[in-house]
């Protein structure tokens, strides 16, 4: 189980200095937590998000009696660095069975590929149900079973661990074998320059008759 350890935030330290000191603020909250403001070193905070991520149980110490079962709620990003600037953490209830989408890890080779197919994968993560205690941290999908054009993988094709309930239609596509149709690009037939050339004389023609039209007669001598 990933740790981290924790300390109850001084209310009188703006976000803005806590961040300046190599912290970040963050807030822990449940059924059975009261929500409580803390503080936790930013370093090892994003270590934990990295490897955890949101659907893996973290044991966060110093803020209880006992160390508490979390899981990462919500992050909220810097838009320009990407570097975490607040963080919710949900206190899981003992014995509660919490919601969570996690990751799905595609391995192995379709051999539809060599027949021409696209793998398409519509889903890279699988909401599912389970208690703390048997939350897996990723999902494996084989897509070796795509074996033929329009072969598919459905939700209920993912074997679950013990304890773990799929939350979502079982048929909801997870992959498939995708037939790749060549776009067919029409070609605009080439021009007849004969035609051109003719075309172009007979409007230098008409548009010197018309200038000769138009211009005045010359004055008789007297």
């Amino acid at each position: 189980m990933f740790t981290l350890t924790a300390a109850k935030r001084d209310t009188s330290a703006t976000l803005s200095a806590i961040r300046r000191a190599g912290s970040l603020p963050a807030i822990v909250y449940g059924p059975k937590q009261e929500s409580t403001p803390i503080t936790l070193p930013l370093r090892a905070f994003e270590k934990a998000f990295r490897d955890a991520g949101e659907s893996s149980v973290i044991e966060l110490s110093g803020v209880a009696a006992a160390p508490l079962q979390v899981l990462i709620h919500e992050v909220d990003l810097d838009p320009v660095t990407s570097i975490p600037r607040h963080a919710d953490f949900y206190a899981i209830e003992k014995g509660a069975k919490v919601e969570v989408a996690v990751p799905l890890v595609f391995v192995g080779d379709a051999p539809a590929v060599k027949a021409g197919a696209l793998v398409v994968k519509v889903l890279h993560e699988l909401e599912i149900e389970a208690e703390a205690a048997n939350l897996p941290h990723e999902l494996t999908v084989d897509i070796s079973t795509l074996v033929a054009f329009g072969d598919q993988i459905r939700a209920q094709d993912i074997k679950l661990p013990a304890g773990v309930t799929l939350k979502i239609s079982p048929d909801e596509v997870i992959a498939l074998a995708q037939e790749v149709k060549e776009e067919v690009v029409e070609v605009a037939p080439a021009a007849d320059l004969s035609t051109i050339e003719v075309e172009k004389k007979g409007k230098e023609e008409e548009e010197g008759e018309a200038g000769a039209a138009a211009a005045p007669a010359p004055e008789a001598k007297k």
